[in-house]
């Protein structure tokens, strides 16, 4: 991922009571470059260092470490992400200048466990430090504050460095992205905004738009990794046809709305796909349960008694009414794909997108689906796509 998901133990359900808003690491890296391009000028850090982010605000942020050596200066801060479930949260984030040469400008490098980008499709092309045009647009920003004041030029060079970032990485999509050694460096307003996904929902967008650069017409959506690696399975595609959209399938949707994909697949468990049927974009528990007395007058529909749907209608989870349904031979999977992509198809409106959706029990085994008007292409044998 191109961001930070929520910390894996975390469940995502949000606390009562107001929370506390963060900074991202474009914010942390910025005030960090700050300070060490001050050193490097005066020999002294400001501590705690100010800066202004893109819409005004002017958080300070307290030096965790810094270093001066000769000609360069080293500065680092500890990202604090607020209340938000962030798994980049107490990360030390580090900035190191030095003098580049005349008429260069800044040239930004990826320090220690900042990823390198290997990809088409994202927001800075291959080859570059996985520093996104915000942050980058930030550390700039900073960096001519104190060079107008100095009166001193923007030959500098910059990296970036989050130490631990390639382990930490693991728990993100970057590997998936193209993003290789570590974390990116993100943040558009400089702040996170708690419990918001926004980093979760830019992963699912940079994942649309490296599957089109590398011309891929088939990609798929899944809620879990038991779907993602079920649907994987059974339309052959490569990993980087696969998006991680988690709850967040309006999302997915909604960008791809703008930026189409010709053959779309969403892929879930029976509750989520249940709930996308009902007519939810988010998928979350938080966001509201599916409705068992809908879910059984689905399964009226298909042929079920009276008394399956009484039952249907009191069973505890959608899991529990689907194998009633199924003990019955009752074809409620297929209903329900069916209702689903009716929910799908709305949001991308006239776009020039397929929709399928699939549902997979927690085997993975298919239990119910909502094919394809036309048949998607089939993905080659050296397990890549071709632009068609």
């Amino acid at each position: 991922m191109t961001g930070a998901k929520p910390h894996p133990e975390d469940d995502g359900t949000k606390p009562e009571g107001p929370l506390r808003y963060g900074w991202t690491t474009g914010a942390c890296a910025a005030a960090a470059a700050k300070a060490a391009f001050e050193a490097l000028l005066t020999g002294a850090f400001p501590d705690p260092v100010t800066i202004t982010l893109p819409r005004g605000e002017q958080p300070a942020f307290a030096l965790a470490i810094h270093e001066l050596d000769g000609g360069t200066a080293m500065a680092g801060i500890v990202k604090d992400a607020g209340d938000d479930p962030d798994v980049t949260h107490g990360a030390l984030v580090r900035a190191r200048v030095s003098q580049g040469s005349v008429g260069s400008g800044i040239e930004f490098r990826a320090g220690d466990g900042v990823g390198t980008v290997t990809l088409a499709g994202l927001p800075v092309p291959p080859g570059e430090p996985a520093i996104n045009p915000g942050p980058r647009g930030m550390i700039r920003d900073a960096l001519a504050e104190v060079a107008k004041q100095m009166d001193a030029p923007l030959d500098l060079i910059v990296e970036i460095s989050i130490p631990g970032g390639t382990d930490i990485a693991l728990k993100t999509l970057n590997p998936r992205l193209g993003i290789v050694g570590g974390l990116s460096v993100l943040g558009t307003t400089g702040i996170v905004v708690p419990y918001s996904c926004a980093a979760w929902i830019h992963s699912i967008h940079r994942g649309i738009d490296v599957a089109r650069a590398a011309g891929l017409t088939h990609v798929a959506g899944a809620t879990g990794s038991t779907s993602e690696a079920a649907v994987a399975a059974h339309h052959g595609l490569p990993s980087a046809a696969l998006i991680d959209m988690g709850d967040f399938v309006g999302g997915m949707l909604k960008y791809l709305r703008k930026h189409p994909v010709g053959h779309v697949t969403i892929a879930g468990g029976v509750a989520k796909m249940t709930k996308l049927a009902q007519g939810f974009l988010d998928l979350h528990s938080r966001r509201g349960r599916v409705d068992m007395k809908a879910l059984a007058e689905t399964a009226r529909a298909c042929g079920a008694n009276a008394s399956l749907t009484a039952k249907i209608a009191d069973a505890n989870t959608t899991a529990h009414a689907f194998s009633l349904a199924a003990d019955a031979s009752i074809d409620l999977g297929n209903a329900i794909a069916a209702a689903a992509r009716v929910t799908a198809a709305r949001v991308v409106d006239d776009a020039p997108i397929d929709v399928e959706v699939l549902l997979f029990d927690r085997k993975g085994q298919l239990v119910g689906s909502a094919p394809f008007a036309h048949d998607p292409p089939t993905p080659p044998t050296d397990g890549r796509n071709r632009r068609s």
